[in-house]
C-alpha cells in the first residue's frame, strides 16, 4: 500500500468515528464503525512489519488484554459457590423456593448487555492499533481530522440553534435548543471541542520550522480556527465546556511557548487551580441540563444523589462487579421509590464509579493501574522531555477526558472513545517525530556550474 494512502486509515476512520460516532442511538452508525474497526483489527493482526511496537507501548497492551480476559470471564458460568455474592444471593433463594438447583450463571447479570458493550470498544481499539501497530497515521492529519469534525460540527451547531424547527438534530433524544453537532449530548459536544483546543497549538508549534512566510500564513488560519472552536463552546452553552475550557486553554498554551518562558509557570498554576475549579463546580451542578446556573430540582438531576444510588448498588455486587453494561438495569434495583418519576439514570455521570460497579474489585484496579501508566506516560513527555507537540496535545486532550468523566460518560461514544484511543496512541508511542530545517526565508535557489 502507497505510504500516503496508509497514513490516511487512521485519520479517516478517526474523522468517520466522530461524524457517525455521536450517541448510541445511531444503532446502523455505530455497526459501520465497528465493521471497519473489525477489519483494521484485523489488518494489524495479520500485518507484518519490520520496526517492531516501541515498549512504551506495552504496559498499556497489557492492560487491555487484562481488560479483555477479564470482561470474558464474565460471560463464563460459574458454580453457585462463587457467583451467589451478594444482591445474586436472592436469585439463588428463588431457585430454593422453586424446589431446583441452582445452576451455573454467568457473573454478568446482564449478559446481553456486556456483548453490547463489548462491540463499542471495536472503534476505539482499532483506533490504537492503526496508530501503534500498523503506523497508518500522521500526527498532523489526525490533528486534522478532529479539526475538521469539531468545525463541521460547530457549523451544524449553528444551524440547530438558529432554527426554528429542530430539523438538523441527528437523533430522537437529544438537548434541543443547543448546538450538539453530531451528538446527542450537548456536553460530548463541549468534549470534543475541549481536545481540539490543545491540537491546534501543536500545529502551531510544529509549524515552527517552515520559513516566516507559510509560518505567518499558518497562524492566521489556526487564529480562526481557535476562534470558531471558542464560539463553538459558546454556542454549545455546555457547563463543562465553559468549566474545562480555561484548563484547557492554558495548559495549550505551553505547547506553543519555548520551554524557559517566564510565562509557563503563570500557565501552570492558572491550569492546576482551574481544573481543580471546574471538577467542584460541575460535581455541584445538575445533568438535567446544560445552561449556567440551572437548579437541580429533583433527586434524579443530582450527581451526588447518582453517585450515593451507585455505591449502594456497587456494595450489592462486590467483589465481582454485576457485568460489563448493566449498570441502567441494576440502578433500577436501588432507587429510592419516592424519588422515581419520568426521567431515568441511564449513567452513573462518573465513569469511574460506573466501572467499579460493573466490574468490581478488578476493574477499580484496572482503574488504578491506567492511571499510574498516565501520569507516568505525561511525566515522561512534560518533565522527561519525550515526543513532540503533537505528543503534548494528546496528554492535555486526553487530561480533559479524564477529568470530564469524574462527572459525566463522554467515552461512552464512538467518537471521543475513538478520539481518547488515539491520544493514548501518541502517549504510548512518544517517538519524536523528525523536524523539518528551520529556515528564515523562502527557500533558496542554487545555480550549480560543473
Amino acid at each position: 500500500m502507497p505510504s500516503a494512502l496508509k497514513s490516511s486509515v487512521a485519520p479517516l476512520y478517526l474523522l468517520a468515528c466522530v461524524i457517525l460516532g455521536g450517541s448510541a442511538q445511531g444503532i446502523w452508525q455505530n455497526a459501520a464503525l465497528q465493521l471497519l474497526g473489525v477489519a483494521i483489527i484485523a489488518w494489524a493482526i495479520s500485518a507484518t512489519s519490520d520496526e517492531p511496537m516501541p515498549p512504551s507501548t506495552k504496559p498499556l497492551m497489557l492492560l487491555a488484554l487484562a481488560a479483555f480476559v477479564i470482561v470474558a470471564l464474565q460471560a463464563v458460568p460459574l458454580p453457585s459457590t462463587i457467583w451467589a455474592r451478594g444482591a445474586r444471593v436472592q436469585i439463588a433463594d428463588g431457585y430454593t423456593l422453586l424446589g431446583r438447583p441452582t445452576p451455573a450463571l454467568p457473573i454478568s447479570v446482564t449478559p446481553y448487555g456486556s456483548l453490547n458493550s463489548f462491540l463499542g470498544v471495536i472503534p476505539p481499539v482499532a483506533m490504537f492499533l492503526a496508530i501503534v501497530r500498523l503506523n497508518a497515521y500522521r500526527p498532523s492529519w489526525l490533528a486534522a481530522a478532529v479539526l475538521a469534525g469539531s468545525v463541521a460540527g460547530i457549523m451544524l451547531g449553528a444551524l440547530q440553534v438558529a432554527s426554528p424547527i429542530p430539523i438538523w438534530y441527528l437523533y430522537r433524544e437529544t438537548n434541543f435548543g443547543f448546538g450538539v453537532g453530531f451528538f446527542a449530548n450537548a456536553n460530548h459536544m463541549a468534549t470534543l471541542l475541549l481536545i481540539a483546543l490543545p491540537f491546534v497549538a501543536a500545529i502551531a508549534a510544529a509549524g515552527k520550522s517552515r520559513n516566516i512566510q507559510r509560518y505567518s500564513a499558518l497562524l492566521t488560519i489556526l487564529a480562526g480556527i481557535a476562534l470558531v472552536l471558542l464560539v463553538g463552546i459558546a454556542l454549545n452553552g455546555s457547563l463543562a465546556g465553559f468549566a474545562l475550557a480555561i484548563t484547557v486553554i492554558a495548559a495549550s498554551g505551553l505547547i506553543v511557548l519555548p520551554g524557559p518562558s517566564f510565562n509557563r509557570p503563570l500557565l501552570v498554576a492558572i491550569a492546576g487551580i482551574s481544573v481543580i475549579a471546574s471538577v467542584g463546580v460541575l460535581a455541584s451542578s445538575s445533568i438535567g441540563g446544560t445552561n449556567i446556573g440551572q437548579a437541580v430540582t429533583t433527586s434524579v438531576d443530582s450527581r451526588h444523589e447518582i453517585l450515593v444510588t451507585t455505591a449502594k448498588a456497587m456494595n450489592d455486587y462486590m467483589p465481582l462487579g454485576s457485568g460489563l453494561g448493566s449498570f441502567r438495569r441494576v440502578y433500577r434495583l436501588h432507587e429510592s421509590p419516592d424519588t422515581v418519576g419520568a426521567e431515568y439514570v441511564i449513567h452513573a455521570h462518573n465513569d469511574y464509579a460506573e466501572i467499579a460497579l460493573e466490574l468490581g474489585l478488578a476493574g477499580i484496579a484496572l482503574i488504578l493501574l491506567f492511571g499510574v501508566w498516565w501520569f507516568m506516560a505525561v511525566r515522561a513527555i512534560w518533565i522527561g522531555g519525550e515526543g513532540g507537540p503533537f505528543t503534548r496535545a494528546a496528554s492535555i486532550a486526553s487530561g480533559a477526558i479524564l477529568v470530564h468523566s469524574i462527572v459525566d460518560f463522554p467515552l461512552r461514544t464512538a467518537a471521543i472513545s475513538a478520539c481518547f484511543a488515539m491520544c493514548l496512541a501518541l502517549l504510548a508511542d512518544r517517538r519524536v517525530p523528525p523536524q523539518q530545517e528551520t529556515t528564515d526565508l523562502r527557500p533558496a535557489r542554487h545555480l550549480v556550474i560543473g
